[in-house]
């Protein structure tokens, strides 16, 4: 043994220029996303100036009850995609799917093309908690299909009730509808290789007008195949269906309660419940982030057709969208930097399976 000192070898260091993309990497977004933040607090300033001038002061009992009802209402909509994850063959804490609805809700809402960044981040979301990607993708579609049924037959039932008969043909339309979709779904969970011969003679038609035989070869039978393989039973089905249908009643409980807050009592639930179905179908198209003013006059509107001083439906307008809008988007942007801070440190843990 030689006398010689041995030095350990120094760590090699790391490039000036990647340390700077990285930290460019993880600052763009963040810059990004608070400069769109301040852009539309600018742009819907006026507005909002203008409305707090219809809003006296609340009874806070109300607006704390209202709250609560807004935070169970996201929990539901968690919980809806908690179920069919879970009956994909997926289970994950319940916390998760809480703090992956608000994230991504508040993408959707308050970025342009938001609804597109949020389909991204709930498939990246559920793909890491341990999702296939065909379990994720149905789990995206089926939650996006249940809630849109889910405010088609509320709105529906409120038509009813309110003495519309085109309220009644609208449900058994939908009724209708939805039977034939799930005969036909059923019918391709029992005989999936129907599916996969469609997509081998699709697949072989594209590759034969492209005069390429081998290219992509199995490929979409693979996917196919892979989709087909996802099985939704329906009790889980079932339960998803009253969560989607929960998460919208409780929003509307958030409205009436802000009607509550502002001194606006009088108003009847069906009344209450088809402006809001108004300004929520207003909201399913995203002219605007947040829809501001589009969703707002939608729901003024239909207060005041039922029964409400224009004075006073602004009020609870004004306040229903401060806990709805404001509120929940802010603390889904919380989440969302929490969640980004804590996947950076934090290896991926795969998801339990459902035995």
């Amino acid at each position: 043994m030689s006398g010689d000192v041995a030095f350990p070898t120094p760590a090699p260091e790391v490039p000036v220029r990647s340390m700077r993309r990285r930290v460019l990497r993880r600052t763009v977004p963040i810059v990004v996303v608070l400069a769109i933040l301040v852009v539309e607090a600018v742009l819907g300033g006026p507005s909002l100036a203008a409305a707090f001038s219809q809003l006296h002061t609340p009874l806070w009992s109300w607006v704390a009850l209202a709250v609560v009802a807004e935070l169970v209402s996201m929990g539901g909509y968690a919980r809806m995609q908690r179920r069919l994850l879970r009956s994909a063959g997926t289970t994950v804490h319940l916390g998760r799917h809480v703090a992956l609805a608000f994230a991504a809700h508040s993408l959707s809402v308050s970025l342009p093309g938001g609804p597109l960044f949020s389909t991204r981040y709930n498939f990246q979301q559920m793909r890491r908690y341990g999702a296939s990607a065909a379990a994720a993708s149905w789990c995206i579609a089926l939650s996006g299909v249940l809630s849109s049924v889910a405010l088609v037959l509320i709105g529906a039932g409120g038509a009813i009730l309110a003495g519309s008969g085109g309220g009644l043909s609208t449900l058994l339309t939908y009724l209708a509808v939805g039977l034939a979709l799930a005969v036909a779904v059923r019918a391709m969970a029992r005989h999936p290789q129907w599916l996969t011969t469609v997509a081998g003679a699709i697949e072989r038609f594209v590759n034969r007008v492209r005069q390429r035989p081998d290219s992509g070869s199995g490929r979409l039978v693979a996917l196919v195949e892979e989709i087909t393989a996802v099985r939704i039973r329906p009790l889980d089905l079932a339960v998803a269906a009253y969560f989607a249908l929960a998460n919208w009643l409780l929003d509307a409980l958030c409205l009436w309660l802000c009607c509550r807050a502002v001194g606006a009592g009088d108003i009847t639930a069906i009344h209450l419940v088809l402006a809001y179905c108004a300004g929520m179908a207003a909201a399913s198209i995203p002219l605007v982030p947040g829809n501001l003013g589009v969703v707002d006059g939608a729901l003024i509107v239909g207060l005041v057709a039922g029964g409400l001083p224009t004075s006073t439906a602004i009020a609870a307008v004004v306040l229903y969208r401060i806990i709805s809008l404001g509120f929940i988007i802010t603390a889904g942007w919380v989440v969302w930097l929490l969640v980004r801070r804590r996947q950076r440190r934090e290896p991926l843990r795969p998801a339990v399976p459902v035995g």
